[in-house]
């Protein structure tokens, strides 16, 4: 794969995925065998599982982090109800028409993350993700006015 400079996520605009006909340059992975040629997988390799009682809990947080750049995380003391109802707002936010989303912007420069973009996936790999994200930093109030103008309050 060729070395390819990938813009910083402040920069990187999610597609809209209602209007695109065909699958942009930028986007396009390669297929199957390709991908498999270049990627050496591990079938015998599962997700690090991080029990958050556990001793040295930390440690394993922050060599899941920079080692697989994700975790499943048990005995966290969250609620069921909770992890429900913020799925539940997720997929509001995710359903909104691009217009809508695309009003939270991420500034290209910004000196904060907060708003809807692209996460930086790898600024080693050539292609993007089919993926869009919302970051949020502090208070979400502001971010939520401008999605739901008339019904941001339970976000206070």
């Amino acid at each position: 794969m060729a070395d390819q400079e990938i813009p910083p996520p402040s920069q990187l605009v999610p597609l809209d995925f209602t209007s695109v006909q065909t699958v942009p340059e930028s986007h396009l992975w390669p297929n199957a065998t390709e991908l498999s040629a270049a990627i050496k997988l591990d079938k015998r390799v599962s997700l690090p599982l991080i029990d958050l009682v556990s001793d040295g809990a930390s440690e394993l947080l922050g060599r899941a982090c920079e080692e697989w750049g994700m975790f499943q995380l048990i005995n966290h003391g969250i609620s069921k109800t909770l992890i429900e109802e913020a799925e539940e707002e997720t997929r509001r936010l995710f359903t909104l028409p691009a217009t809508q989303k695309m009003k939270t912007l991420r500034s290209p420069g910004s000196l904060t993350a907060t708003g809807y973009g692209m996460a930086g996936i790898s600024k080693y790999h050539p292609k993007l993700m089919w993926h869009e994200g919302f970051t949020i930093l502090g208070s979400p109030i502001n971010e939520a006015k401008k999605l739901w103008p008339n019904d941001y309050k339970r976000f206070w």
